[in-house]
């Protein structure tokens, strides 16, 4: 991602119909402490996609995030002016801007927290929470962080309708916002598990490198109207148990 001959070769190589890029480093910690390295993933690489996919008019999606808002006044729909409060998500907007500079016909998307069944190849934040539940570790988890989350089978479908249908920005969060703590009393309840050990806090009781904003949760009305249904909560968790 980082080698723009051996990323333009790649192209040269796979003359894609299409491109979705999900590379990203997502560790808000790692950023906030290595800025210039993840600066070279999270804006220069997909800046450089942008302008690859230009080249030859290739359909173009982007995945943003939640955190380029500041969680001062959610929901947040696309039109509202991004004001994030951490390197990761000063880094998503800035590659947001260049991108569309490069290629405006990008779709940029905007995506909320997601969760999948864990594979082989793959897992997500969920799966350490059973995890430390089952083996009878504490969790404590902010009553005061809201966000609206989608399975990651549901995010994908949005970034497939983006690719067919949208030029700029797109918001694809669920219909459903929830504290991180009331999200994991649903997981919980849906894997049957003991919450014996979970525990609330707010954020201002964990030191972290990164500040986090507080409410992202996002305003995906433009999305719903071109098709986009996430299911409850409860129902894509409860997917998760039947795959």
């Amino acid at each position: 991602m980082t080698n723009f001959q051996e990323l333009k070769q790649l192209f040269n190589d796979v003359k894609p119909a299409a491109v979705i890029h999900t590379v990203a480093q997502l560790q808000q910690n790692i950023c906030q402490n290595h800025p210039e390295e993840s600066y070279k993933i999270n804006v220069t690489a997909p800046c450089n996609i942008a302008g690859l996919c230009a080249d030859d008019s290739t359909s173009c999606v982007f995945t943003s995030t939640d955190f380029v808002f500041d969680g001062l006044n959610p929901p947040y729909c696309e039109t509202v002016i991004v004001c994030p409060v951490n390197i990761y998500g000063e880094q998503k907007a800035i590659a947001e801007v260049g991108m569309l500079e490069r290629y405006p016909m990008t779709a940029v998307c905007r995506m909320p927290l997601m969760f999948v069944k864990e594979t082989p190849t793959a897992k997500s934040f969920i799966q350490s929470f059973i995890q430390s539940l089952k083996q009878g570790k504490e969790l404590s988890l902010f009553i005061d962080k809201f966000r609206t989350p989608v399975s990651g089978k549901t995010g994908y479908k949005g970034l497939l309708l983006a690719l067919e249908e949208v030029n700029g920005y797109i918001h694809l969060g669920g219909k459903e916002r929830i504290s991180c703590y009331d999200f994991v009393q649903l997981l919980v309840q849906v894997f049957q598990l003991l919450d014996t050990k979970l525990k609330a806090c707010r954020q201002q009781d964990v030191k972290m490198a990164a500040l986090k904003p507080a409410d992202v949760s996002l305003d995906s009305s433009k999305a719903f109207a071109l098709g986009y249904q996430p299911l409850s909560l409860r129902q894509e968790l409860e997917d998760l148990l039947s795959i």
